[in-house]
């Protein structure tokens, strides 16, 4: 990826929400990083060919394999039912796969537990139940260090730096806020981790086009950190439009796969599932 923030051609530009230079501030496994490109032989992150469902149920999902690259987004879309936040969650271990493997880094991740993933540099944020609406902002941050034994303070700045609001609302219970500041509580939460891979199922549900225009932002943000991004979202033709790979699904099965642009532009996935 580019190194200045306005030589790509996504998100809004505005400086008052992008980060203007560019650079990595978000820490990633204790160090600071810079977006990197996609390469080596392998995605960073990958559930390939994965088939399964919950429980002893019928299979959701159906060969399907969803990847993202090193400091890259990945968006899911399709239609309703078709077995995205499946996927995401099949990555996360929070289902058992009949086939398929899941890696990271190219370690072999496919009978770890959730916790255990956590670990390994993954953090999941999932669409509803995703912050303690009891606890203050700050008091939640905390709770997201909780495998962390160092100071986790500058991480904390550097979730306020990426989210003014949330400082302003430091002391305040989290359960108190807008739609939109919770979700930027649950995003701040999961980077309190500094997670090599963001899973965010839905993170613009239920939020208003100017609230999903800057959280979209605030990923292209994280996203230029070297932190690699791993998304479902309803808002497919908005959400492709920041994606460098995106998979549609159908029937929990890949459908389409390409660069967000390539799926913006293909006349059948327009038709089909962007409303032409």
């Amino acid at each position: 990826m580019s190194g200045s923030a306005y030589q790509d051609d996504r998100g809004n530009k505005d400086r008052s929400i992008t980060n203007p230079e560019g650079q990595g501030t978000l820490t990633a496994y204790g160090k600071a990083t810079e977006a990197k490109p996609a390469g080596g032989e392998a995605p960073f992150l990958i559930g390939d060919s994965m088939t399964g469902g919950y429980g002893s149920g019928a299979d959701i999902l159906h060969d399907c394999t969803i990847a993202v690259e090193e400091g890259q987004i990945a968006v899911i879309v399709g239609p309703n039912g078709a077995g995205k936040s499946t996927a995401m969650k099949a990555v996360f271990g929070m289902l058992n796969l009949r086939q398929g493997t899941v890696r990271i880094g190219g370690r072999d991740i496919t009978d770890l537990t959730p916790q255990a993933r956590v670990a390994e540099g993954m953090a999941f944020v999932p669409q509803t139940s995703n912050i303690f609406t009891s606890l203050t902002v700050e008091e939640n941050l905390e709770m997201g260090a909780f495998l962390r034994r160092d100071d986790i303070r500058t991480t904390i700045d550097q979730v306020y730096d990426l989210f003014p609001i949330l400082k302003d609302k430091r002391r305040q219970a989290a359960g108190e806020l807008s739609g939109g500041q919770r979700q930027q509580v649950a995003v701040g939460r999961a980077l309190m981790t500094q997670p090599q891979v963001l899973m965010l199922d839905e993170p613009t549900a239920g939020v208003s086009p100017i609230v999903m225009d800057e959280l979209f932002d605030r990923i292209i943000e994280v996203a230029r950190t070297g932190i690699s991004i791993l998304m479902v979202e309803q808002n497919a033709r908005q959400a492709l439009e920041i994606a460098d790979r995106g998979y549609v699904l159908v029937q929990g099965s890949n459908a389409y796969t390409g660069t967000g642009k390539e799926l913006l532009a293909d006349d059948e996935v327009r038709r089909s599932f962007l409303g032409g």
